[in-house]
């Protein structure tokens, strides 16, 4: 198990509350020992102007499921924040299905952690596959900010 803190699906849903996680309607669905998996509707939020799902709401699910998922493989003093995301987009997704993104690491660092993120609709179709780098950082207090 790569989790270093403990996390449940009641628990990574209400990070998303009140942010664009909420908005688009991001919800996570499953945990398993290395995997972190969350759903995204394509919808009037999430689609282009053509009703497809707009490349840059994929990475929107890419790595807000990369990040937590970061967040949590990570020790208690920790937390990390994106360096670097690269998506390439494989199919196309109509307005009306669901994507479904999972998140495994490449690496776990205690400085650096490289996240594959790979989206599928919901014919288990692969859309879209990325990348996310994430700096692992001691927690900031008072006497550290400047």
């Amino acid at each position: 198990m790569i989790w270093k803190k403990q996390c449940s699906l009641e628990a990574v849903n209400a990070l998303g509350k009140n942010s664009m996680v909420e908005f688009l309607e991001i919800k996570f669905t499953s945990i398993g020992d290395d995997y972190l998996e969350a759903v995204m509707p394509v919808n009037q939020k999430t689609c282009q102007p053509f009703g497809l799902l707009h490349g840059g709401a994929g990475a929107v699910l890419a790595e807000t499921v990369g990040s937590i998922a970061g967040n949590y493989a990570c020790d208690r003093d920790y937390s990390c924040l994106g360096l670097d995301l690269n998506i390439n987009h494989i199919r196309a997704v109509k307005i009306g299905d669901t994507v479904r993104a999972v998140a495994r690491p490449v690496h776990i660092g205690n400085t650096v952690q490289v996240w594959q993120i790979d989206a599928f609709n919901s014919r288990n179709q692969q859309v879209n596959t990325a990348r996310l780098t994430l700096a692992v950082r001691r927690h900031m207090t008072l006497k550290e900010k400047r």
